[in-house]
């Protein structure tokens, strides 16, 4: 049997970049989590996480590590109200009407950490219907002005597979934010075996 065959997927190159943003032991938010990838990394970094997704299977595995909840995002309410987190990670999951309640768990002085497709992913394959493909610009406008933009990208990758992205990295400024404030966005390089 090949052994990568069972390997677990790696992280997002775009979430082991922007990690260090993360504040140290905080609470993060893993939307739309599927099997766990970044709920692991994350957990194994020393923060509390918050899974949700609407498949149980999937997540079960995760109830040791992670703080779980099964929600079906596309057609119940949004299961974390008046909740707010350290930070929110979401990728490869775009549903709209979502987007104002991921935008509002971010904690003031906290971090968004998202990255899903944008249009122009239906010439490489799935997922290819328009309604989960980011337009030219739409997460950068989603976010703004509640969140302020550290680094957004809109185009095409060729790592870690091809693909048309869309992805932000945000953050709530907290209410003593300074105008002088700043963060570091040093490109991460270790590779992660590293990690």
């Amino acid at each position: 049997m090949d052994s990568s065959a069972c390997a677990p997927t790696p992280p997002s190159p775009w979430i082991v970049r922007h990690a260090h943003l993360l504040r140290p032991a905080g609470t993060v938010l893993d939307v739309a989590c599927g099997a766990g990838r970044h709920v692991r990394w994350l957990q194994q970094r020393g923060h509390r996480v918050f899974a949700v997704d609407r498949d149980a299977q999937a997540v079960q595995p995760l109830r040791d590590i992670a703080d779980v909840c099964v929600a079906d995002l596309e057609a119940g309410a949004w299961p974390y109200a008046q909740r707010q987190f350290d930070a929110v990670v979401v990728t490869n999951y775009l549903w709209r009407p979502l987007l104002p309640h991921i935008i509002q768990a971010v904690a003031p002085g906290g971090v968004l950490l998202y990255e899903t497709f944008a249009l122009g992913q239906a010439s490489l394959g799935k997922p290819s219907n328009p309604a989960f493909l980011l337009r030219p610009g739409e997460l950068l406008d989603a976010v703004r002005p509640a969140l302020r933009v550290l680094r957004y990208e809109d185009g095409f990758v060729t790592t870690p597979h091809p693909a048309y992205v869309q992805r932000i990295v945000a953050v709530r400024e907290a209410a003593d934010a300074q105008a002088a404030d700043r963060y570091n966005l040093s490109t991460h390089t270790a590779s992660l075996a590293e990690q």
